[in-house]
């Protein structure tokens, strides 16, 4: 593995293995994990237990040490124990950690989201889940209608009414996406195929007067990086708009990793539209669990304690959490922003060398600095074609990589990550594994998977 002597020196060694600590969690915990992504299923073998973290690097309990492209599913915006984010944490540690009244931090963050954004007001919260959950049950509340529209292959946290599969036609109401989601619950939902305007014009048409909402992903990456159609968003806006609906820009993955203000500063501020209600999370809360919907001000003075539609957590703009995403924000500055774009730029062109070389069919799609690799030959606009990926050829490219101290996201389906910490050493040990690790992947290409 690729050493990093700066880490080695600040870690205390755990005496257990990987192997031995997923066997514990299997013995107390579904899975033995407790984000089903986290468990390996998709690549197979067992997943690394990590010890550490510092800028660009993992360090799990068995001594190995890997180049972090997951950088905790996009929120480490600036790598792993930066100083500004670490300061800002212990001091607020220092003054204690929860105090269920408001505080200065919480109204500086919000002020910040506020004026990277187009939203006009915004509510903290604790997950990504529970503002896409607020978001939808206000845009109910403020437009007095019940249906929701989304888009299979779009995730916004598991949200009962949104774990929903598609029906059989373009228009019929979906079905449960997962046990333990009740019919009642995705009765009200529709789920459409992604960037295909037919099917929202086909939808608003039957239901456009009982539609509260249309939610989608301003940028998809949790079937893989499937950027929205030119205009696309700013369709959905307008078709919203002329029916009375609102419409919700999920930006939980990609607010303020995109782009200062996500993915709205790259169509929305450009093209000239704004939605009415968005959702953001993860560099917002620096590393900690933090999230925010927000909106117009009229949409959202319809929230208690000013309006009718409830809505309150124990936990949210806890003052630890609302230190490390301010202090993330206010360090994520334009320089920033474009070491990631670079290094993203030289990481895409050097996978698309290594599976060239190795003669492996492959797409490379990304939204900003976010990008993914789709085992496929056609490019990828929707669910069902992201679903043409070859499973089997990515979990030989993981392992590979893996093995030559690389930790990609463990799934086909997922966004690549990376970080302001991201350095030429960092890059470099990702080069130099990709050319073995691609004529691994090739080599199984086809097969049945892990």
């Amino acid at each position: 593995m690729t050493p990093a002597p700066e880490l080695q020196r600040s870690v205390d060694r755990p005496t257990a293995t990987s192997e031995a600590l997923f066997a514990r969690g299997r013995a107390v915990t579904p899975g033995g994990v407790n984000s089903p992504v986290r468990a390996f299923n998709a690549v197979g073998g067992t997943p690394r237990f990590i010890a550490s973290a510092a800028g660009p690097w993992l360090t799990d309990v068995d001594g190995n040490t890997y180049v972090d492209l997951i950088c905790s599913w996009g929120p480490m915006l600036l790598g792993h124990q930066h100083p500004d984010v670490m300061a800002a944490i212990g001091a607020a540690v220092a003054r204690g950690t929860s105090y269920g009244t408001p505080t200065e931090g919480e109204i500086a963050l919000v002020e910040e989201i506020v004026a990277r954004t187009p939203v006009e007001r915004a509510r903290l919260v604790s997950s990504g889940t529970e503002a896409t959950m607020s978001a939808i049950r206000l845009a109910r509340g403020f437009t007095g209608r019940d249906l929701v529209v989304k888009f299979a292959g779009c995730y916004h946290g598991h949200v009962d009414s949104l774990l929903a599969a598609a029906g059989s036609g373009l228009t019929t109401f979906a079905i449960p996406g997962t046990p333990g989601v009740p019919e009642s619950s995705t009765a009200l939902t529709l789920v459409l195929p992604y960037n295909d305007r037919a099917a929202v014009t086909a939808a608003f048409a039957e239901h456009g007067d009982r539609i509260a909402c249309l939610i989608t992903e301003a940028a998809p990456g949790n079937m893989g990086v499937v950027p929205p159609a030119p205009g696309f968003n700013a369709f959905l806006a307008e078709t919203c708009r002329a029916h009375g609906a609102l419409f919700i820009s999920d930006e939980v993955m990609t607010g303020f990793r995109v782009s200062k203000a996500g993915q709205w500063g790259t169509d929305g501020a450009v093209e000239g539209w704004v939605p009415d209600l968005m959702t953001f999370g993860k560099v917002m809360g620096g590393g900690l669990p933090a999230a925010a919907f927000g909106g117009r001000a009229d949409v959202m003075g319809h929230l208690a304690p000013d309006g009718p539609v409830y809505q309150a957590g124990t936990l949210s703009g806890n003052p630890v959490a609302t230190a490390a995403g301010l202090a993330t924000l206010r360090a994520a500055t334009d320089e920033v922003y474009a070491h990631l774009g670079s290094v993203a730029d030289t990481l895409r062109a050097g996978v698309a060398e290594a599976f060239t070389a190795a003669g492996l069919p492959h797409v490379i799609q990304s939204t900003g600095s976010m990008f993914s690799v789709f085992l496929t030959d056609e490019p990828v606009t929707d669910y069902a074609g992201a679903q043409r990926t070859d499973g089997a050829a990515y979990g030989a490219f993981f392992h590979a990589m893996l093995d030559r101290g690389v930790h990609l996201p463990p799934s086909a389906y997922e966004a690549w990550f990376v970080s302001a910490a991201h350095d030429d050493r960092a890059v470099q040990t990702i080069l130099d594994a990709l050319p073995e690790s691609a004529r691994a992947a090739a080599a199984a290409a086809g097969g049945e998977g892990r």
